[in-house]
């Protein structure tokens, strides 16, 4: 029988002891709990911490679990219940703008669409569940950039390509536009992805208020833009959508 190794083991029970209280533990209180010494507990979480999965307090020097553990922890509600809370109301989404609709998450820095639907006419489209889009300058990206502390770490370390010349690649432009996002409660992408394409997305969350995933419709500038401003009638449906398949999911009034 293959021997367990013991970091692993050490790393998973100091997680599970972050994840058992609501208060942050100091390394004293860690090490005694799990038996450990100070400087073998204190290089696990250092490396936890590298990864994403362990906080510390900078005024305190407590550890708490970190946004990185949180993300996988809903590695499957993105990819199964999201989308089987999304059905109902994406669809209706569909109908009331007339444009196609995207949901998606966060997957190796950038936008996985994991369901689609087509906008309600005789055109032709292609089915884009797998496809992937970039974070910073999708409506999708944005939202997902504002609001997931991942998400927002790995577009900002990125490399932002410029798609047309409306495409956001500074720094401190893109910092400001998740900041819009975060006031507003939704982005938007007018031909800076695409040419002739607009987007508006707004955010979903779970029962614990974490962001899982972002709903948008994509469509012709001149359908979801008037006077070169999303229409709000449009802006509207997508946030009533995005704020529905939360409820679905536990998390109450926005």
């Amino acid at each position: 029988m293959a021997r367990n190794i013991q970091s692993l083991e050490r790393a998973a029970a100091m997680l599970r002891l972050l994840a058992g209280g609501e208060r942050r533990l100091g390394l004293s209180d860690i090490a005694s709990s799990l038996g450990l010494a100070k400087g073998t507990a204190h290089g696990i979480l250092r490396t936890l911490q590298q990864e994403g999965f362990v906080e510390q307090d900078e005024a305190s020097g407590r550890y708490q679990l970190g946004a990185e553990l949180l993300r996988l922890g809903t590695t499957y509600l993105d990819v199964h219940e999201l989308r089987a809370r999304a059905l109902v109301w994406t669809d209706d989404l569909a109908r009331s703008s007339g444009e196609s609709v995207y949901l998606g998450v966060l997957h190796q820095q950038g936008v996985l669409i994991v369901h689609h639907v087509f906008r309600p006419d005789d055109s032709r489209q292609v089915l884009e569940i797998g496809a992937m889009q970039p974070l910073h300058s999708t409506a999708l990206g944005k939202v997902l950039s504002a609001y997931d502390p991942v998400a927002h770490s790995e577009a900002i370390e990125a490399d932002r390509k410029a798609f047309t010349d409306r495409t956001m690649c500074e720094l401190d432009g893109f910092e400001h536009i998740l900041d819009m996002t975060r006031a507003r409660g939704y982005a938007a992408d007018v031909e800076e992805t695409w040419e002739g394409v607009a987007s508006v997305a707004a955010p979903i969350h779970d029962r614990r208020r974490m962001p899982v995933g972002a709903v948008g419709i994509t469509g012709a500038v001149e359908r979801l833009c008037r006077d070169g401003e999303l229409q709000p009638e449009l802006i509207a449906a997508v946030r009533d959508c995005a704020r529905a398949v939360s409820r679905d999911l536990g998390a109450g009034r926005f």
